[in-house]
């Protein structure tokens, strides 16, 4: 039975906007930002700041280099911010009466330190809160310094919180991420990027009693 579900951040509880944050690398001076930005996988030196490879401020520096100029610490918040496009309110309600049902809410995402100060800042949701309080534990890439797809990730996750796959639902807009959760005996959905999954989840929940 279905006790814990694992939500990816960007593309389900929030909406993002790949294109936006490209313009706002491209005005940094990042004239092949489209092609280092992905909406899933981050390769160079975005894939090594959300691995854990580097931090935040070596990141600036390295994309200092690239480009030729000299970008704050809150420029680069700001074009990495450029990923959310909107935090829909019924997915924020979905997550509070999901916890009111009984299950224990996980978050799972591949992110990194400049995206996490908005998350985690009370400025989050609108209402007041950061995004841990919607959820009973937070799993992050660039802190397990390991990114999904990796099994290695939902294995660490799965051990952390002493459960067994098959009591885990993972709803993650990433094909590539659903298809490993699967291999590992999760139970899968992939909504679209921005798509209402609020009631759909049921029919996963509902199917599993």
């Amino acid at each position: 039975m279905i006790r814990n579900i694992i939500f990816d951040l960007g593309g389900v509880v929030i909406t993002l906007d790949q294109s936006q944050s490209v313009r706002r690398f491209e005005a940094l001076g990042l004239k092949d930002a489209e092609q280092r930005l992905n909406a899933y996988t981050q390769e160079g030196i975005f894939g090594d700041l959300e691995g854990g490879k580097i931090d935040a401020e070596t990141f600036r520096l390295e994309l200092n280099k690239l480009t030729g100029r000299n970008a704050t610490h809150e420029e680069c918040a700001f074009a990495w911010q450029g990923y959310a496009k909107e935090v829909p309110g019924r997915n924020l309600d979905a997550l509070i009466r999901l916890r009111q049902e009984g299950y224990r809410l996980i978050l799972l995402s591949n992110t990194n330190p400049y995206m996490m100060e908005w998350v985690m800042s009370d400025a989050f949701d609108g209402r007041g809160h950061s995004v841990d309080y919607y959820f009973d534990a937070m799993y992050l890439s660039y802190e397990m310094k390991v990114m999904k797809p990796s099994q290695e990730i939902f294995h660490r996750l799965l051990m952390n919180e002493h459960v067994s796959p098959l009591e885990c639902l993972f709803v993650d807009d990433g094909p590539r991420n659903v298809a490993a959760a699967s291999q590992m005996g999760m139970r899968t959905y992939c909504p679209e990027n921005g798509a209402d999954w609020t009631t759909k989840i049921y029919d996963f929940l509902k199917n599993d009693q």
